[in-house]
């Protein structure tokens, strides 16, 4: 029963950490394109601004969090069977996330949506590459813990 719950445990903890990957995500896209909108002009006092992210943040990071689940869910366990710790690893993972869900935007919509803005797949990539270092800050630093050890000789 011990070891059922140190699963439920860090299912739980990985869970927490593709919650705050999510997020970050999330606020990363947001700022790159308000920012790129000249939605953040220097006159605009920065309650507005903040209080237009309390929400937009959070909105964002819906869409990355159900758009990422699929590969996500593969790199996680692999991380974690692997017992990845590595930051470097998580990175390139959450671009390799990124780079997995703009292969699907492209086969399933407008083809050249890369060629005519290319700051939409470059952005997205940056999101997973901070999605990615925010799931290992958050999850990725304990990754394979729970796998057993052999006893000492």
């Amino acid at each position: 029963m011990s070891r059922f719950l140190l699963y439920l445990g860090k299912f739980a903890h990985m869970v927490l950490g593709y919650l705050a990957a999510s997020l970050a995500a999330g606020a990363f896209l947001n700022l790159v394109f308000l920012g790129a909108a000249g939605l953040m002009a220097a006159d605009m006092p920065p309650e507005v601004a903040t209080g237009s992210m309390v929400f937009t943040i959070p909105f964002t990071a819906l869409f990355v969090a159900y758009f990422a689940f699929m590969p996500a869910l593969v790199v996680m366990l692999l991380a974690e069977l692997l017992g990845k710790r590595d930051w470097l690893f998580y990175a390139l993972s959450g671009g390799f996330v990124a780079l997995v869900f703009l292969g699907f935007a492209y086969q399933s919509g407008d083809q050249g949506f890369a060629y005519r803005d290319p700051l939409l797949p470059v952005s997205i990539i940056g999101s997973g590459l901070v999605g990615g270092i925010a799931y290992w800050f958050v999850t990725g630093r304990f990754a394979g813990a729970l796998r057993p050890t052999s006893p000492a000789p």
